[in-house]
């Protein structure tokens, strides 16, 4: 199995979504798609897989050093780091980019919280508006219009996506809310950790899906602007509303995780996909 080939198989089982909006992409750029999606899942994982933070900075600076060329020879027997690096090559990718979400995703080792809503809108640009940007570059080379929604589409799903996962990150010590949030709604954050489902965090998380949107709307009002070879780099975009409406329904009970069936995200990307 060649590296690209791998890329793509971790991605289908890793990032079901992002692999379906890939396939809407030209046939001839998809194993790019999924050497960036399967580099992006690898660092998003990093936590899941080592047993203390020492251990994930270790691999991240494995990954910082593949992408400055200052790893050993064995960095391109990595099928992931081998497609990326050909993947930069290929395409004219900047690496800083890439680095930045590498940095960015050195938050997740740690039960630290968000410190504020500028570290969150930070993190998530570095970590998903980086990604739908580097995306656009691939499908049709640099482009202001796109790379300029890239920052608020890349905010509002990537809060959603952590608005999703906030069960999971509370139950572990996580907090990715950001305090000042908190604070303005009057928010103990011990009852977050105790699960108390309180009106003030009810009322936070609210919130925060507001901004979340607020983002997506600026973006679907300048979609049209969008060139045809940089829309498939958006599509992941169009799951963030149903996510927010899903959490919306279930607003009293924000501590029991939201499922949204795999048939309704396919049917969600496909409409997206038909409207571009």
């Amino acid at each position: 199995m060649n590296s690209y080939a791998h890329c793509e198989d971790l991605v289908r089982t890793a990032d079901k979504d992002r692999y379906l909006a890939s396939l809407f992409a030209p046939a001839e750029v998809r194993r790019y798609l999924f050497a960036l999606y399967a580099f992006n899942a690898e660092i998003a994982r990093v936590r899941e897989v080592v047993r203390t933070p020492m251990a994930g900075e270790i691999r991240l600076q494995w990954w910082r050093d593949a992408l400055q060329g200052e790893g050993h020879g064995e960095v391109r027997a990595n099928p992931v780091a081998d497609a990326l690096i050909d993947t930069i090559a290929s395409c004219r990718l900047p690496v800083e980019p890439l680095l930045a979400l590498i940095e960015a995703r050195s938050f997740d080792l740690y039960d630290d919280s968000m410190p504020s809503l500028e570290a969150l809108y930070g993190y998530a640009r570095k970590t998903s508006s980086s990604l739908i940007e580097l995306t656009a570059i691939v499908l049709g080379g640099a482009d202001p219009i796109a790379g300029g929604l890239a920052g608020p589409a890349g905010i509002g799903s990537g809060i959603a996506r952590l608005l999703l996962a906030f069960p999971i990150h509370a139950a572990r010590g996580q907090l990715y809310l950001s305090v000042d949030v908190l604070t303005s709604h009057g928010v103990n954050v011990a009852d977050v950790y105790a699960r108390r489902a309180t009106p003030q965090l009810r009322a936070a998380l609210s919130d925060m899906r507001g901004r979340a949107r607020f983002e997506l709307d600026q973006v679907a009002a300048a979609s049209n602007r969008l060139t045809a070879q940089a829309r498939p780099a958006f599509l992941p975009v169009a799951l963030a509303r149903l996510l927010l409406d899903r959490l919306d329904a279930r607003a009293a009970d924000p501590f029991t995780p939201v499922e949204v069936p795999q048939w309704r995200r396919q049917w969600a990307l496909w409409r997206s996909a038909r409207k571009s």
